[in-house]
């Protein structure tokens, strides 16, 4: 009974926590909306159609229209983003940051079957529910800025709402490509040392679907509401799933860290990509 009460109130805490952060931001007034971060304005955001844009160039799409938003532009839209996704590694900027990353996964996938080793299994189902409940609550947080930034005309946590779905929805195609390929078994299966190549299946355990969707959403809300509370809201929920996938022996620490890295950085470049708000700004920074 104690461990069933417990699961029910910190899975109905993180939900309350994300929800309120849904309230608090599509209420608050559009003049008091923080600016996107400084760091940013260094993007060069490409537009809807893919082509480029940068602070000398005036969009026509700054303004809020259906068209954007119908279901035809969105499915266009999302071929766009996945091909950027996918050659986004290849750009040669890119080439030592992904030696790097590779060199840490690496060190992750090795030491993986010692942490899981070491985790008790007496608990396991209240690590597995608070990572739910953080996943869920993310997906409601989005689904309630969504739905009532149509209904109040609040543009911003309309566009909040829609770029959390695009992320997730990009971050899901990803990393249902890369579980398939990878087919690693999860650490309760086979001997627990975590093969590759094994369980070739949408769900197998490399990359953690649970973080890199959760990072994604959280990513779009903290970019779009770059307030440290709601910040650490949504990044703390983030780093809740991620490391109670591991200690609810649902993932291996390398599988979360890599879906977390996928869900950010795409949740990242879909907000610096068909954010108006950041195009906003950014054209009111430049020169």
């Amino acid at each position: 009974m104690k461990s069933h009460a417990e699961k029910r109130f910190l899975g109905g805490a993180f939900g309350i926590g994300l929800l309120s952060v849904a309230a608090v931001a599509q209420v608050m007034p559009e003049a008091m909306l923080p600016s996107a971060p400084s760091a940013a304005l260094q993007f060069e955001a490409t537009d809807y159609d893919g082509s480029p844009q940068g602070p000398a160039q005036q969009t026509k799409t700054q303004s809020a229209s259906s068209s954007d938003r119908s279901l035809v532009a969105l499915i266009k839209r999302g071929g766009l983003d996945q091909k950027e996704i996918y050659s986004a590694p290849f750009h040669r900027h890119n080439l030592k940051w992904d030696a790097l990353f590779l060199v840490a996964t690496g060190g992750l996938i090795a030491a993986d079957k010692h942490v899981t080793g070491a985790i008790p299994h007496d608990n396991l189902s209240v690590s597995q529910h608070i990572s739910d409940a953080g996943l869920y609550s993310m997906v409601a947080t989005t689904g309630i800025l969504l739905m009532s930034g149509k209904l109040k005309q609040n543009e911003h946590a309309q566009e909040t709402g829609i770029l959390g779905v695009e992320a997730l929805a990009n971050t899901l195609a990803v990393g249902a490509v890369t579980q398939l390929v990878a087919g690693r078994e999860r650490p309760l299966e086979g001997a627990g040392h975590g093969r590759f190549w094994v369980n070739n299946s949408i769900d197998s355990s490399f990359p953690s679907m649970h973080s890199g969707l959760t990072w994604s959403m959280a990513s779009v809300l903290a970019h779009e509401y770059p307030r440290p509370w709601v910040q650490f809201l949504a990044y703390g929920t983030a780093t809740t799933v991620s490391v109670t996938r591991v200690t609810g022996l649902e993932h291996f620490p390398a599988d979360v860290a890599v879906g977390g890295v996928f869900g950010y950085f795409i949740g990242q470049y879909i907000f610096h990509a068909h954010s108006r708000f950041f195009r906003a700004h950014y054209d009111q920074k430049a020169p």
